[in-house]
């Protein structure tokens, strides 16, 4: 039968003889089947929990934190950095740059390295309070620069081509991430 990926598609529409790219991996294949509860779908739609099956593809390729998406219209790729506002909710004392904390992105949990603090942000009003801040503590918010240490698929906010995230599956949708 081939291997069964399952996630929850996160936008667009998933549907068998589609082409889609595994990222980070980089793997394509096409999805033969898509099913929801052991019944066959001719298309998956955001929200749907599904399994898809691909063939050429070994279970042993796939990990937690992967995402799928159309080959043919932008497709996925690893990021090696990202910009997203983080809120310090309770954290001991200090965070300077070259922080790396684990980082929950979906369904992906990955250390990441605060490379930059680039802006402090007031948390009431949105605007900036200072540039290139030398330090962040517990109660505030910030726009950072933000490096994986392992390969992490991330998005932004306005992504608009079909993604799935596949429960070996991540998307990052910054700048919403939260540091506790």
């Amino acid at each position: 039968i081939g291997t069964v990926p399952v996630g929850r598609v996160e936008t667009g529409i998933l549907r068998p003889g589609q082409v889609i790219t595994i990222a980070p991996a980089n793997l394509s294949t096409e999805v033969k089947s898509v099913e929801m509860h052991h019944t066959a779908l001719e298309q998956a739609t955001p929200g749907d929990n599904v399994g898809f099956n691909v063939k050429n593809i070994a279970v042993k390729d796939l990990k937690r934190g992967f995402v799928v998406g159309d080959s043919r219209v932008d497709p996925p790729q690893e990021t090696e950095k990202f910009v997203a506002q983080v809120m310090i909710m309770n954290h001991p004392g200090e965070i300077h740059s070259n922080y790396t904390p684990v980082l929950d992105c979906h369904t992906s949990h990955i250390a990441c390295k605060f490379e930059e603090l680039l802006t402090k942000i007031d948390r009431r009003t949105g605007r900036a309070t200072e540039e290139f801040p030398k330090m962040v503590k517990t109660g505030d918010s910030a726009l950072v620069q933000i490096v994986p240490t392992k390969p992490m698929v991330e998005s932004s906010p306005s992504l608009s081509t079909p993604l799935l995230a596949v429960s070996p599956s991540v998307i990052c949708a910054p700048p919403s991430l939260s540091v506790s």
